[in-house]
């Protein structure tokens, strides 16, 4: 039954019949198949590319508003307040594209730069060799990022686990002034004298 099957579809396609069905219609509509797949693959590889080159431009142009901010920021001292203003849109604005990049490692590198140009605000006051290593290890870190994303993921990692650890360990300011005013009562030596000791009242003559 097969066999019989298969020898009339073998007859019909040499017949005149099916050579004009097989060349008239099945080879183009193939072709047409083919062709639409190839096209479809064509487009969604373009797109492809279309969409890593605007994040490539995007994460490109939020890290170089932060490396600005991060300028700024290391004579943030010696900035006005408008400046100070301008500086503080640029910076969180610049983080918040960051962290919205389909990048890997955006949130760690927002995390990241916004720790680092809050120490580079507080070592501002003078601009020494201090205020230059800060400011060179921020554009370091962010352009190692930008070209290696799970490299410099770790690294903003182990950073921020550090800061948190030495964080945790340092006491604030607002303990540090309590544990002072603790130690100082405690120093003091007891008064002999109450101030709401009972005063005698003279003798009646």
């Amino acid at each position: 039954m097969v066999q019989q099957w298969w020898n009339d579809i073998v007859r019909w396609f040499n017949s005149d019949g099916g050579q004009t069905v097989v060349t008239s219609a099945i080879i183009p509509f193939v072709a047409i198949v083919v062709g639409g797949v190839v096209a479809g693959l064509i487009a969604r590889g373009a797109i492809k590319r279309l969409l890593a080159q605007q994040d490539r431009e995007q994460k490109a142009a939020a890290v170089a508003t932060l490396i600005a901010a991060g300028r700024r920021a290391a004579t943030w001292s010696t900035l006005s307040a408008p400046e100070k203003d301008h500086v503080e849109h640029q910076s969180t604005e610049a983080e918040v594209r960051v962290r919205l990049l389909p990048v890997l490692g955006a949130t760690l590198a927002a995390d990241w730069a916004v720790h680092q140009l809050a120490t580079m605000k507080r070592n501002s006051t003078n601009y020494s060799f201090q205020a230059e290593q800060d400011l060179s290890d921020f554009q370091d870190g962010l352009i190692a990022w930008q070209s290696k994303p799970a490299r410099a993921k770790k690294l903003f990692a182990q950073d921020l686990a550090a800061w948190k650890y030495e964080t945790a360990a340092i006491p604030s300011e607002e303990e540090q002034l309590a544990s002072k005013q603790r130690e100082w009562s405690a120093s003091q030596p007891a008064s002999t004298n109450s101030a709401t000791a009972v005063i005698p009242e003279p003798a009646s003559k």
